[in-house]
C-alpha cells in the first residue's frame, strides 16, 4: 500500500505539464498575432460587422438569405458543429461516475439434489479520478474541435455570401452594359439616318453612310453576346440559391460601401476575425491537448468503484433468505510493458503538433498577404475610377462637339464615328471599373473574415 502511495505521489509531481493550457509561441508571426490579439480586439472591425451592414441593397440581402437557407454545404457545416457540441458534452460527462444496473439469476444443483435458484439485483458505480489530466485534456481537445467546426461553418457562410454578392454585381454590370449598348444602338441608328439625309443633300458620299451603318450593325451584333453572358450569370445565381434557372432582378445603381477607416490599414488583430485563422489556431490547440493526452498515458490510471445490491446469489453461493451486499474497491493501473508504444504515440503527437503550428504560421502569412492585396486593389481601383469618370465626361462633350461641327461641315464623319466609339469604350470601361470596385470591397470584407 505504501509503495502504491509513493508511486502515485511521484507520478503526480511529474505530471504537471499534462495540465498546462495551450499557449501560442511568443516569437515570429505567431507571436505578433498573439500579442496583437491579447492587447486589442476591435469588435467594430470590418470582419466583425454583420453582412447586412455591408450589403444594404434589399434585393441582394434577400438573395443572400435564400442562399444561406438552401445551401447544402452550409447545412452540413452546421451539422458538424452539432456533432462537435455532442462530443464536447460527452467529454464533460466523462468526469461523472458511471452507474450500471445488471440484474441476473441462475440455478445450481448437485446429483440427487433439487435445483436451487438464486437472483441478484446489483448496482455498480465506477469513477475515474482525473489526477493526471487525461479527462481534462480530452475535454479541452473536444472544445478546440468545437471552435474549429464553428470556424469552418463561418468560413462556409462567408464564401456563400461572397459568391452571391460577386455574382449579383456581375449581373448588375452586365445589365448596365446591355442598357448602354441598347441606348447606343438607338443613337447610332439615328446617326445613320442623319448620314443618309446629308448624303441626299450632297454633303457626304455613300462611303459615310456605309461606314456608319457598319458601326451600327457592330453594336447590334454585340448585344446578343452580352445577353448570353447575362443568361449564364443568372444561371450561376440560381445554382448558388439551389433553385431552378431563372432571371434575377437587380438594382443597377447598387454599390458596396465600406467604412472609410479601413483605408488606413489593417492591424494584425483584425486577422482574428478570419475563420481560417481561427480554425488553424484551434487545430494547433487540439494537437497540443492530444500531446498532453499522450503524455498522460505514462502515468497511472486511478479508478474507484463500488457495488451493492440485494439478492440470494452472492458469488457462487445461494443464500436463503435474500440479503443485502456491498463492496468498495480502488484500482491503480501503472503502464509497464507498454512504455515503448506510449513513447511512439507521444512522438507522433508531438510531430502532429509541430505540423499544426506550421500550418497556423502559413495561414497567418497567407491571410496577411490576401488582406494586403485586397486593400491595395480596392485603393487602386478607386484611383482609376476617378479618371475614368472624367474620361466619360470629356468623351460625351467630344461627341457633341463633333456632331455640331459635322452639321456645319467643319469636320468629317470619321471624326464623329471615332468620338462615338471612344465614348462607348469609356462607358464600358467605367462599368467594368465599378464592377471591380464592388468585387474589391467584397473580397476585402471576406478577406477580413466578414460574413457574420
Amino acid at each position: 500500500m505504501l509503495l502504491a502511495v509513493a508511486v502515485l505521489l511521484v507520478a503526480v509531481m511529474g505530471s504537471c505539464n499534462t495540465y498546462k493550457k495551450c499557449e501560442l509561441p511568443n516569437d515570429g508571426v505567431v507571436g505578433e498575432y498573439a500579442k496583437a490579439v491579447a492587447e486589442h480586439v476591435d469588435s467594430t472591425a470590418l470582419g466583425h460587422l454583420a453582412w447586412t451592414e455591408i450589403f444594404t441593397d434589399p434585393q441582394l440581402q434577400s438573395l443572400i438569405n435564400q442562399a444561406l437557407a438552401n445551401n447544402v454545404d452550409l447545412q452540413n457545416a452546421k451539422l458538424n458543429v452539432d456533432i462537435a457540441q455532442a462530443q464536447l458534452k460527452g467529454a464533460k460527462l466523462a468526469y461523472l461516475p458511471s452507474l450500471t444496473f445488471a440484474p441476473n439469476g441462475s440455478g445450481s444443483t448437485v446429483t440427487g439434489v433439487n435445483m436451487k435458484w438464486g437472483y441478484q439485483l446489483p448496482l455498480s458505480l465506477s469513477w475515474e479520478v482525473d489526477i493526471f489530466g487525461r479527462l481534462t485534456n480530452s475535454k479541452r481537445k473536444a472544445k478546440a474541435a468545437l471552435l474549429q467546426s464553428e470556424a469552418y461553418r463561418q468560413a462556409a457562410q462567408s464564401q456563400i455570401i461572397g459568391a452571391v454578392a460577386n455574382t449579383y454585381y456581375a449581373i448588375v454590370a452586365l445589365q448596365t452594359q446591355l442598357n448602354i449598348y441598347r441606348e447606343t444602338a438607338e443613337l447610332w441608328r439615328q446617326s445613320v439616318d442623319v448620314m443618309k439625309k446629308m448624303k441626299e443633300a450632297g454633303r457626304y458620299t455613300e462611303v459615310a453612310v456605309v461606314q456608319s451603318e457598319a458601326n451600327y450593325y457592330n453594336i447590334l451584333a454585340t448585344i446578343p453576346t452580352i445577353e448570353l453572358s447575362l443568361h449564364d450569370m443568372n444561371n450561376t445565381m440560381s445554382l448558388l440559391l439551389n433553385v431552378s434557372p431563372q432571371e434575377w432582378k437587380v438594382n443597377t445603381a447598387s454599390v458596396v460601401t465600406l467604412p472609410a477607416s479601413i483605408e488606413g490599414g489593417v492591424p494584425m488583430s483584425y486577422l482574428a476575425a478570419r475563420p481560417d485563422v481561427r480554425a488553424a489556431e484551434q487545430s494547433f490547440a487540439a494537437a497540443f491537448y492530444a500531446t498532453n493526452v499522450a503524455r498522460s498515458a505514462f502515468y497511472p490510471n486511478v479508478t474507484l468503484s463500488a457495488a451493492g445490491g440485494y439478492g440470494t446469489l452472492i458469488g457462487s453461493a445461494i443464500f436463503e433468505p435474500a440479503v443485502w451486499f456491498a463492496n468498495l474497491a480502488g484500482q491503480l493501473v501503472m503502464p509497464l510493458f507498454s512504455r515503448g508504444q506510449n513513447m511512439a504515440n507521444l512522438k507522433a503527437a508531438k510531430a502532429q503538433q509541430k505540423q499544426a503550428l506550421n500550418s497556423f504560421k502559413y495561414t497567418l502569412l497567407s491571410a496577411g498577404a490576401e488582406v494586403s492585396t485586397a486593400l491595395v486593389t480596392m485603393t487602386k481601383q478607386k484611383e482609376a475610377h476617378e479618371n475614368i469618370v472624367k474620361q466619360v465626361e470629356k468623351m460625351k462633350k467630344a461627341v457633341e462637339y463633333n456632331q455640331d461641327l459635322m452639321l456645319l461641315s467643319t469636320t468629317t464623319y470619321l471624326e464623329v464615328l471615332n468620338a462615338q466609339q471612344s465614348l462607348l469604350s469609356s462607358q464600358i470601361a467605367l462599368v467594368n471599373n465599378e464592377l471591380k470596385n464592388n468585387q474589391a470591397a467584397i473580397n476585402l470584407y471576406q478577406a477580413l473574415g466578414g460574413g457574420r
